[in-house]
């Protein structure tokens, strides 16, 4: 990180009194919003569940498919663990490439949001199941302790927190760590451990929130923090989720409402309309494999620069909305063109926003830092100015430890189902432009 407060920190609002709170004792449990959806009996995981994935067609799935799959491509999900046993993952889950650190029950999911975002990101729609968008990647799962895991206080002593798992995930074989949760506010022990993965040439995901619709929206963290590429979610329009969190961290957008996902630890079946921006950055997660996957060769900053140059919006490039950011992900559109140019491989994309190119620092500085004092910043309330001057509320396109008293962590499913009205076409997301009032 640069000297003193980066660009993300200084425009951090800091909330966490809404989050719940944190408890010291290593038998309490980090305050968390469960994976559910309200007043929706569960569906049958029948054969048409597939086709409620509504996303696949105009996203062009299956020509995406015949260049790549995600193949050759780990997704480390660090989440309420990974269920290796449903139709879709069976042979897609490395247990056996769990570090040490955080190998405790990794498939074990004590709520089903982790199975579905796993499914989400590589599933192979066997059985009946979700169809990930990059179903011949891999995943590794890392297990972390959130509000409903329930247990005896050994259990909850040996499940990771999420500092330790982004660290942990950081030496493993993933290039990309998928995080669907977050906090309200900064802390230097998560940002050090982000440092060291994004060092490592890791393409961090994180999902931006569901307060959208509170007076007090803010964007979480670890979305928040810089080298995380923020990820919000649209509805089948291309609109911005009423549930969105917005603000200056968004950095790009994808589907994530109104598809089907589990919804407890049972795993008997799917609930439908499961909404939030938690399967956003599932799907981005997919996304960037699928690029990956096609060009093994390219660096972090390269397959970061070919999701943001490719999104579908209206607006300006070098004026991200902030709502959608950068626009809705089109993996299609690199896949098609062999043409395309990533740019330069040791530019960070992001550099203005994070404050300076992680690969050209040291691993080893930030992975000293693990042993400074969260900052002042992390508990003082302030109010963001938010990156970008874009209201734009629609992408535009022919197509679509942290120390662990210190802060609470949100599993990011929404509460509710959202009403979208869709308008797809040419092949993709067809979306208008809209704005909404903040």
């Amino acid at each position: 990180m640069k000297s003193g407060i980066s660009r993300r920190a200084e425009q951090a609002t800091v909330h966490r009194a809404r989050w719940g709170r944190r408890a010291r004792a290593a038998a309490a449990v980090v305050g968390a919003l469960a994976a559910t959806t309200v007043g929706l009996a569960p569906s049958a995981a029948a054969e048409d569940v597939q086709s409620k994935q509504w996303y696949l067609g105009p996203m062009q799935a299956e020509n995406m498919w015949k260049v790549s799959t995600g193949k050759g491509v780990k997704v480390a999900v660090i989440d309420s663990g990974v269920n290796a046993n449903t139709s879709s993952l069976k042979g897609q889950v490395l247990t056996d490439e769990v570090p040490k650190s955080v190998a405790y029950r990794p498939t074990e999911d004590y709520d089903g949001h982790g199975t579905t975002m796993a499914e989400l990101i590589a599933g192979t729609g066997a059985g009946g199941g979700l169809k990930g968008l990059a179903p011949d990647a891999k995943i590794i799962p890392i297990r972390v302790k959130f509000e409903d895991l329930k247990g005896s206080a050994d259990e909850l002593k040996k499940t990771a927190d999420t500092t330790t798992a982004i660290r942990a995930a950081a030496d493993t074989d993933a290039k990309i760590i998928s995080m669907s949760f977050g906090s309200g506010g900064p802390d230097s022990y998560e940002q050090a451990a982000i440092n060291y993965a994004a060092s490592k040439g890791k393409l961090l995901i994180a999902a931006v929130g569901n307060d959208g619709q509170k007076s007090s929206d803010t964007i979480g963290y670890p979305a928040a923090d810089d080298y995380v590429v923020g990820v919000a979610s649209i509805d089948a329009s291309g609109t911005v989720s009423k549930f969105s969190s917005h603000g200056g961290y968004v950095d790009l957008s994808a589907p994530g409402q109104n598809f089907p996902g589990w919804c407890d630890a049972k795993f008997r079946s799917y609930c439908d309309n499961m909404n939030g921006t938690s399967s956003a950055t599932a799907i981005a997660s997919g996304s960037a494999a699928l690029i990956w996957s096609a060009h093994p060769d390219w660096t972090v900053n390269q397959v970061t620069r070919a999701l943001i140059d490719t999104a579908g919006r209206s607006w300006p490039k070098n004026k991200p909305s902030t709502y959608l950011g950068y626009g809705a992900i089109r993996p299609r559109t690199v896949l098609a063109n062999p043409n395309y140019n990533p740019g330069p491989p040791n530019v960070d994309p992001l550099r203005k926003e994070n404050g300076g190119d992680v690969l050209a620092k040291s691993a080893s500085s930030s992975s000293s830092s693990h042993s400074t004092s969260p900052s002042a910043s992390a508990s003082t309330p302030s109010q963001a100015p938010e990156k970008g001057s874009s209201g734009a509320t629609s992408a535009a396109g022919s197509s679509t430890e942290s120390s662990s008293d210190s802060k609470s962590n949100t599993l990011w499913i929404a509460l509710g189902a959202i009403a979208a009205v869709v308008v797809i076409g040419g092949g993709g997301l067809a979306v208008m432009r809209a704005r909404r009032a903040k």
